[in-house]
């Protein structure tokens, strides 16, 4: 008898829960799974995350997402700063770009990201402005003609082929820049500046690299 009532109440209870989770009482709990990092790509083979080769200026760098923000000043009318979770609330996208670094070696990944462009638009550039430029939480910086950015789908990404960048691949952002050398990738970005310097010599360039880093041109002045 006792183990009957028992069966019962069970049930009554399970039938009792479905019910406050249905109506929105309840929120069933979420169980996190792993990403699986994704080897192909629409029929094309990607390149894996441990194929890059170490280049950073100072070594990985580990940033606290909990007091990560985002800077986004210079000549706009409507400077903010951005924390991970605001950047990633933009519209995102996906793409497949290569890139080719200076060393010799390339690799073929799946981005997911926001457009720098979306972030551009939020801030309302002023009327002077002609040049964008990008620092990194090591120091490390980079510039492109704004005009770069507002023309194409230049992404910040997140993830490389389904996962969340590691920290070595500049978690928690690294620009996808499309047609450009490596070293115009930048990793770790926490700030973008816009200005009216198009001389700007970022880390490389101010060694001597071409401050356009065209793909289809000599990386050297």
């Amino acid at each position: 008898m006792n183990k009957q009532f028992i069966a019962v109440a069970a049930i009554a209870f399970i039938m009792l829960l479905a019910t406050a989770i249905s109506l929105g009482f309840l929120q069933p709990s979420t169980i996190p799974l792993d990403s699986v990092e994704i080897t192909e790509y629409q029929g094309e083979k990607l390149s894996s995350v441990n194929d890059f080769r170490e280049n950073s200026i100072k070594g990985t760098q580990n940033v606290n997402i909990s007091n990560y923000t985002l800077e986004v000043t210079g000549l706009v009318e409507n400077p903010k700063n951005f924390t991970y979770d605001e950047v990633k609330s933009f519209q995102n996208y996906q793409k497949v770009v290569k890139l080719d670094c200076v060393e010799g070696w390339s690799v073929n990944i799946l981005w997911q990201g926001v457009l720098v462009k979306d972030i551009v638009k939020e801030v309302q550039p002023s009327p002077q402005a002609n040049t964008i430029i990008f620092y990194a939480v090591d120091g490390y910086s980079t510039s492109f003609p704004l005009e770069y950015i507002e023309k194409n789908q230049i992404m910040m990404a997140y993830k490389m082929n389904n996962v969340t960048l590691p920290p070595e691949r500049g978690y928690p952002f690294q620009l996808v820049a499309e047609s450009k050398w490596g070293y115009k990738w930048i990793k770790w970005i926490n700030r973008i500046e816009l200005s009216d310097n198009p001389n700007y010599q970022g880390y490389w360039e101010s060694r001597g690299y071409s401050n356009l880093g065209n793909l289809n041109e000599s990386f050297l002045n």
